[in-house]
């Protein structure tokens, strides 16, 4: 039986006729029942039931959808999370907080894998298009993005356990503590973005990129003003100039994750679109 429609063998005229015709009932016999009382279940419509599947599959490709996107805002809250509590460190030289910054890092590892995973099952299952595709490719690509955030928080706490071991507080640049107050706000507006799909405010978001690139750009001058007057500060100098470049990575990487929440929302690609634009003028 296949599809609810029993298969019979061939048979001959004489025998779909004999078939085909009622029975004499013999008397005090009660008349055998028709074909349309004994068909049962036989008798159900193949596309129908081919339709009630169809519709399971597709419920339960939202339901898994809607539960990808769920964990790609836990990854992201966790990862800005994460790099908040890397920048506190720093500034209190915070070792213990230093070290729960590098566990956090590695749970956050294994969620991005994991989410790479079930993002790679539902693209091979389900072989979506239109907005659905575009949701899945956003959490592919915004899942390695934030991984990276992490790894940028980690590298800093990295810098807080090597200045932990001196025990002094280096005097920070002015545009490292801008740098650090300013990207975390950054990433706030970013993550409310995601959360209502407002691709406007994530378009907002992007010009941000320039600032964060003006920052660096000023705290290697600052860097490079102290270790001309201060030579044996060059250690704390090199250190402080690799927590400024992770910062700015991180920026890099919101503006990274605000063109892919403007391509989820409507569609478009915007990226290069800024450099395009420098190049023409």
């Amino acid at each position: 039986m296949e599809d609810g429609v029993t298969s019979h063998k061939p048979t001959n005229t004489f025998q779909r006729a004999s078939q085909s015709a009622p029975a004499t009932p013999r008397s005090g016999q009660a008349p055998a029942p028709t074909s349309a009382a004994t068909s049962g279940p036989a008798s159900a419509d193949p596309s129908a039931a081919r339709s009630a599947e169809v519709n399971r599959s597709a419920s339960t490709f939202d339901r898994d959808l809607h539960l990808l996107r769920r964990r790609i805002v836990r990854l992201a809250t966790s990862s800005v999370d994460l790099l908040e509590a890397s920048i506190r460190a720093l500034w209190d030289l915070d070792t213990a907080g230093a070290r729960e910054v590098r566990q956090g890092e590695e749970m956050i590892d294994l969620e991005e894998v994991a989410i790479e995973r079930e993002c790679l099952r539902l693209l091979t299952l389900q072989q979506p298009y239109g907005l659905d595709f575009r949701q899945l490719t956003f959490c592919l690509k915004v899942n390695a993005d934030l991984e990276r955030v992490a790894d940028h928080a980690s590298s800093i706490a990295k810098v807080t356990l090597k200045l932990g071991d001196v025990g002094v507080a280096p005097r920070w640049p002015t545009a490292l503590t801008d740098l650090g107050e300013r990207l975390p706000v950054v990433c706030h507006r970013l993550l409310r973005s995601m959360l209502d799909d407002d691709a406007e405010a994530a378009r907002g978001l992007v010009g941000s990129d320039e600032v964060i690139d003006t920052l660096d750009k000023r705290l290697f001058q600052e860097l490079a003003e102290h270790a001309a007057k201060h030579p044996s500060d060059g250690a704390a100098v090199l250190l402080m100039h690799r927590v400024g470049r992770d910062l700015e990575r991180v920026g890099d990487l919101m503006c990274n994750i605000a063109e892919d929440v403007v391509y989820l929302v409507t569609g478009e690609i915007i990226r290069h679109e800024r450099s395009g634009d420098a190049a023409r003028s």
